[in-house]
């Protein structure tokens, strides 16, 4: 038997990933890394395979959370680690909310709530391992979602950004978001030595899929659009069902075909490239220097 540890595994993406990986190969268990347990404990029912499934609370607005959770995973009975997908993913666009250890929601969860687990678990990965992290088109300009640019002048801007200046804000702190999830992806494959110390890390886009719960924080006439109307659209190139995407990202975490695969920003199956910004050595160490001192307790 081996691990695979999915954050956000309740619905959506997450819960169609694990859905894929139990039906791809019978030796996977799944922890469902979810900050409601209730929920948790319904998708392992939907899920049908109760002995393969583990909930487990993380809430990734909450570094405490996150700390405990890595704790619960190091001394519960699993088997040994082969993937950690980061899936988990917020999108605030009604003013500014900010996490229980005061940094903006949107970074908070999306990119710092993963960063430190898998920071913290990196030494409980058995090897080969493979970590999946869980970006968007959005994060490139040269794409044109429809969502605006992301905008990256630093983390530390980005963990506590000054007042909002207009009503794009929260979407264009979800884009910079995901540009920061390709940053990361990359620079822990650089510091992983590119697969030399058996772990494959990659970034994945699971393009544009209505149903999933990223519109929950919209304006009722938008939430309706995404809900009715989007669906419609899924005969168009990058708009997939959440379970087709799921499909995609359980085999970039599991198929033989990606075996010794790191490094790469994947479309569905495809690799292609990221954005220009997304290799910007610069902002990815910016990124990572900056998430190490928010996860150090400050002095007392």
């Amino acid at each position: 038997m081996r691990t695979a540890i999915i954050t956000g595994a309740s619905s959506g993406l997450g819960l169609e990933c694990a859905r894929a990986l139990l039906r791809s190969d019978p030796s996977w268990h799944i922890v469902l890394a979810v900050r409601d347990r209730r929920r948790g404990a319904e998708a392992v029912t939907q899920l049908g395979e109760p002995a393969r499934c583990t909930v487990m609370q993380a809430d990734l607005a909450s570094l405490a959370s996150v700390h405990s959770f890595v704790a619960d995973v190091r001394d519960a009975t699993l088997a040994p680690l082969h993937a950690i997908v980061c899936n988990a993913g917020v999108q605030v666009v009604s003013g500014t909310e900010w996490t229980k250890d005061g940094l903006e929601m949107t970074f908070g969860v999306n990119h710092l709530g993963h960063f430190a687990l898998v920071q913290g678990l990196l030494d409980e990965l058995a090897h080969p391992a493979r970590i999946v992290v869980v970006s968007s088109g959005t994060h490139d300009p040269s794409k044109h979602t429809g969502m605006p640019h992301p905008d990256y002048t630093s983390a530390a801007d980005l963990a506590q950004p000054r007042a909002e200046q207009s009503g794009n804000d929260g979407r264009r702190r979800y884009t910079t978001s995901k540009l920061c999830n390709v940053l990361f992806a990359y620079e822990l494959d650089r510091r992983l030595g590119h697969g030399r110390t058996g772990v494959a890390v990659n970034a994945f886009d699971p393009g544009l899929m209505p149903g999933s719960g990223l519109a929950r924080d919209y304006p009722p006439l938008q939430r309706l659009a995404w809900r009715y109307l989007l669906p419609a659209l899924r005969v168009l190139p990058g708009v997939r069902g959440t379970r087709t995407s799921g499909r995609y990202l359980a085999a970039l975490a599991s198929d033989a075909r990606f075996e010794g695969i790191t490094g790469e920003y994947f479309a569905g199956r495809r690799p292609i490239r990221s954005s220009a910004d997304s290799y910007d050595r610069d902002k990815a160490l910016d990124l990572w220097q900056t998430s190490e001192r928010l996860l150090t307790p400050a002095p007392t």
